[in-house]
């Protein structure tokens, strides 16, 4: 008895796996022919990354916080796998739709297209219509394929076709085992087909034609839109940044402790912390590089160029970043040399004074070639310490992960109302006419950076030896500076921690405690004190609106 006759459910099955794949094969190939177009009109206008940076633009800001404190800097990673998955699962649905109806399933495809090409041209960095062709002309072709493959399986059985088979009224359709019969008309032609009604041979050229040529095309737009960051990577490699007019003061000796565990005292770039919501590290052409000041209080508009940054006088200064998003004892601070032009000089040049002086602009809207905005108050850049343009970090060109070419760095304020990398440009108006990017998300307007402490070393659930355990860490109250740190044993008093050197106020301060360390189970917790006088509270906040904040504590267990 032959168990794969036309109407039999085995060949049901059958059929719908392969419209599964079908379905699978025209969206890899509505990918790889928007990635080939995109690299035509340009690389973030591909249907993943602009669907995944209008995701991003919409996420909660409590989830997206959740996501970076799960999976840090992988976090777009995770993103970008996830919507692959989503297209993939949709795909094979479409796919076994189309074994139905062949019209309604290669349309469904199509609808994709809309909803890329919807979040291209609405992303804040969008500034044609033409973003919307990769996802358009992508799933066109996608569509087609799927229309064309689906008729490579012939005609579907009629569904009284199928309960004929199983009550045992249907005619036998086959002689005998092998037998070849008529041509079966199908929606997309008249293949031959074999005993169980579909044209194999065909399908299975076509199939391995269309991924053949999904995969090529992919490869092609890879490489092309590879090669546009080429000038760019060309641009930094010729990069010779002047001496600066204002050199950093030596590190102090014994501002670096040396403890096994402990956050070394200056980060490395490839250990510095990234978060920011490009989903494509911008490559930005330094030669082409060109950033705007403009807005009110402007009275000398004024429009400079990479080189133009490089011949003014530029201040070197090690400076510590802190993320918004960073928890308490969180990872997303670090320590780095940096180099570039005072901002307060550049705004000065044209014209620009701070509120307490008349200055009608209190803040600072700093945009990114990405379409990022971020604000800050004009009265902390111009009050003195070292916000700055950035050109360098810690004796190179800034790494485009960081920047490059030009980024902001304002000591004492968290990266998300000041640390603008790739910026392009900046207007001057007030916090109560536009609200940027964060704020927009329910982030505050003002951030300062909270006083906070961490312990590296032991680390939670370590097991260290009984007697003497060096207990150590960082603190940091960028641009207040760190005066006492404080450590504490389960419930007992606080014992004064010593203190590495102080490099400057705008760097975080290490720390250690030599704890004489008895069995068992016990509780570790630090707190900071700001010259200031104030001491970081007890009280613990999320992330949301403007950082986190309480004491870090480290859970251990002593071992004879």
């Amino acid at each position: 008895m032959d168990h794969d006759t036309p109407n039999s459910p085995l060949r049901g099955i059958k059929r719908l796996a392969l419209g599964a794949l079908s379905g699978l094969l025209a969206g890899y190939a509505a990918i790889a022919v928007a990635e080939l177009v995109s690299a035509a009109v340009r690389p973030e206008s591909g249907p993943v990354i602009a669907v995944g940076g209008a995701a991003i633009d919409r996420t909660p800001p409590g989830v997206k916080d959740w996501a970076i404190r799960h999976f840090g800097t992988n976090d777009k990673l995770v993103l970008q796998l996830g919507i692959l998955g989503v297209l993939t699962l949709l795909a094979l649905i479409l796919g076994m739709v189309a074994t139905r109806w062949r019209l309604i399933g290669s349309l469904g495809v199509l609808a994709f297209g809309v909803v890329g090409a919807l979040a291209a041209t609405s992303r804040p960095d969008s500034t044609s219509a033409t973003d919307a062709l990769p996802s358009v002309v992508g799933v066109v072709v996608g569509a087609g394929l799927l229309y064309w493959l689906i008729g490579r399986l012939g005609t579907a059985p009629h569904p009284a076709e199928h309960r004929a088979a199983g009550t045992g009224d249907a005619v036998e359709t086959e002689a005998r085992d092998g037998a070849e019969t008529a041509p079966t008309p199908g929606a997309g032609g008249s293949p031959v087909t074999d005993s169980t009604g579909w044209d194999r041979r065909g399908f299975i050229l076509a199939a391995t034609a269309a991924a053949a040529a999904s995969t090529g095309s992919g490869l092609a737009g890879r490489a092309l839109n590879g090669s546009q960051g080429r000038n760019a990577v060309a641009s930094r490699k010729d990069v010779v940044i002047p001496a600066p007019s204002s050199s950093a003061a030596p590190v102090p000796k014994g501002a670096s402790l040396r403890i096994d565990g402990i956050s070394p005292f200056m980060t490395s770039n490839g250990d510095f912390y990234r978060v920011d919501t490009a989903l494509v590290v911008p490559k930005v052409d330094a030669t082409s590089w060109k950033l705007r000041i403009h807005g009110k209080g402007v009275t000398r508009e004024r429009t400079l160029t990479f080189d133009d940054l490089l011949k003014m006088p530029l201040i070197e200064r090690n400076i510590t970043l802190t993320c918004v998003s960073n928890e308490v004892g969180g990872p997303y601070v670090g320590n780095a040399r940096w180099i570039g032009v005072r901002l307060a000089d550049l705004l000065e040049e044209c014209g620009v004074r701070p509120p307490s002086k008349g200055g009608p602009a209190d803040q600072l809207v700093a945009r990114s070639v990405d379409g990022m905005t971020i604000g800050s108050p004009v009265k902390d850049v111009m009050d003195g310490r070292d916000a700055m343009l950035a050109v360098g970090m810690n004796g190179q060109p800034l790494p485009f992960e960081h920047g490059f070419p030009v980024r902001m760095v304002v000591p004492g304020l968290y990266g998300y109302v000041s640390a603008c990398k790739w910026i392009e440009d900046i207007e001057l108006t007030t916090f109560d006419s536009y609200d940027s990017y964060w704020v927009k998300r329910d982030w505050a307007q003002r951030a300062p950076i909270k006083t906070e402490s961490r312990i590296d070393t032991p680390k939670p659930f370590g097991r260290p030896k009984a007697g003497t355990v060096m207990v150590a860490g960082v603190a940091w109250a960028q641009h207040r500076g760190i005066d006492k740190v404080e450590v504490r044993v389960d419930d007992g008093e606080w014992q004064q921690a010593r203190l590495a050197a102080q490099d400057t106020r705008d760097t975080w301060r290490q720390w250690s405690y030599a704890w004489d360390a008895t069995k068992g189970g016990h509780t570790l917790t630090v707190r900071a004190t700001d010259r200031t006088g104030e001491t970081q509270t007890e009280k613990r906040t999320p992330t949301i609106p403007d950082g986190a904040s309480g004491w870090h504590s480290v859970v251990v267990t002593v071992d004879a």
